[in-house]
């Protein structure tokens, strides 16, 4: 049983904690990792993870900044330049990286060769400890900060203590914020498939009545698709074998995939969530833990990015200026600046998302007028790609 203290406890060192653990090392402060375990080890020859990110040019800024990015390119990733929309075929949106001048619109990345590029470079700095392995069991405030217990009666004193623990966040809950939120009508399911073409570096998404369609190509011949549909559906695709699953891969996808096998799939429902505050005096939620998003044109970690740069800017801007940074006056510019940004976002990906679940013959002549209208936007379709982007 042992007695320790940190400057920042980050409870949760996935891909958005460990990504602010990081930076908030690199700028000076002592920094506690808390992790149930540490990621797999990378092998080359493995199948991609089921789990996909697409990672926006301004996250790949913020992990390039962070020291992390080579890394990643060293184990792999998957440029994509272009994004195609549609649901009649004559009402397709796309939106190209020469429309910014730039190279790619964003890069699509496993999720455990993100987190364990992450982890790697916590591992490696002297003002990170990474405490795995050891749950914690609760909670308390402090003088200063929280005090964390951990199950084998280890404790931890924090100055600040962040929430990256995911959607379901147990510190968002000992610490008593509540949340926003509802279940959709869909749920979604990843399925990692070969591809008999090259899969190129387009991604593209189908609106059907049942649900979008997506396509995430990604290393050599391999690609991820993105079912959306009622959880009842999504159920019974999971309950099949790979050889019946292509089967129904080929009967609900446009022809433009080609030929496709099944490798490995997984499903989970999608479910809306935005915490009522992001803060309280030291105390901070980033991520999933502050929100989800159905994940349709997926912002999810790019928005938790987001959150991992402006209370970077904030907590080290307090310090600089002599200001108690784990104060609540101090956490509340965080807030503010993340709070309203990401329900914007959500908000937006709601009204896309119940637009297209609407399969009335009115709305469906509006919505592809809408995406006519929008593919010949111009000046107006190029900004709302960098709003998306982060740029």
């Amino acid at each position: 049983m042992s007695m320790q203290q940190t400057d920042i406890a980050v409870v949760g060192g996935g891909m958005v904690g460990g990504a602010l653990a990081l930076g908030l090392a690199q700028h000076g402060f002592s920094v506690t990792v808390i992790e149930h375990q540490a990621p797999p080890a990378f092998s080359a020859v493995a199948p991609p993870d089921v789990r996909i990110s697409a990672i926006s040019a301004a996250s790949v800024g913020l992990l390039r900044g962070l020291g992390v990015w080579e890394s990643v390119l060293a184990m792999r990733a998957h440029r994509y330049r272009r994004l195609e929309t549609w649901e009649w075929e004559n009402a397709h949106v796309v939106f190209d990286a020469a429309e910014l001048k730039l190279p790619e619109l964003g890069y699509m990345v496993e999720n455990n060769v993100l987190q364990l590029a992450l982890w790697q470079a916590l591992a490696d700095h002297d003002r990170v400890t990474l405490k795995v392995a050891t749950p914690l069991s609760g909670m308390e405030p402090a003088e200063q900060g929280y005090l964390l217990r951990f199950s084998n009666g280890d404790t931890l004193s924090a100055g600040l203590t962040i929430g990256a623990d995911g959607a379901n966040s147990q510190i968002r809950q000992w610490a008593g914020i509540g949340i926003h939120a509802w279940q959709y009508q869909q749920s979604c399911m990843l399925i990692t498939v070969k591809c008999e073409d090259e899969p190129g570096d387009s991604t593209w998404q189908q609106f059907t009545p049942d649900g979008p369609r997506a396509f995430l190509p990604l290393f050599d011949d391999w690609a991820s698709l993105v079912w959306y549909d009622a959880p009842a559906r999504i159920r019974k695709l999971q309950s099949l074998p790979l050889p019946q699953l292509e089967d129904e891969v080929t009967r609900a996808f446009p022809p433009r995939l080609g030929r496709v096998t099944p490798l490995a799939a997984g499903a989970f429902p999608l479910t809306r969530r935005h915490a009522l505050r992001y803060v309280q005096p030291g105390l901070a939620l980033v991520g999933d833990a502050a929100h989800t998003i159905h994940p349709l044109a997926g912002q999810g970690v790019n928005l938790g990015y987001r959150d991992v740069e402006a209370l970077l800017d904030v907590l080290t801007s307090a310090r600089s200026h002599g200001e108690a940074w784990g104060s609540l006056a101090v956490l509340k510019r965080y807030q503010t600046r993340r709070m309203a940004d990401n329900y914007l976002m959500q908000s937006g990906m709601d009204l896309f998302y119940a637009g297209f679940n609407n399969d009335l013959a009115p709305v469906r002549v509006l919505r592809n007028i809408g995406l006519m209208a929008a593919g010949r936007a111009g000046a107006l379709k190029r900004q709302a790609l960098k709003y998306a982007l982060g740029l």
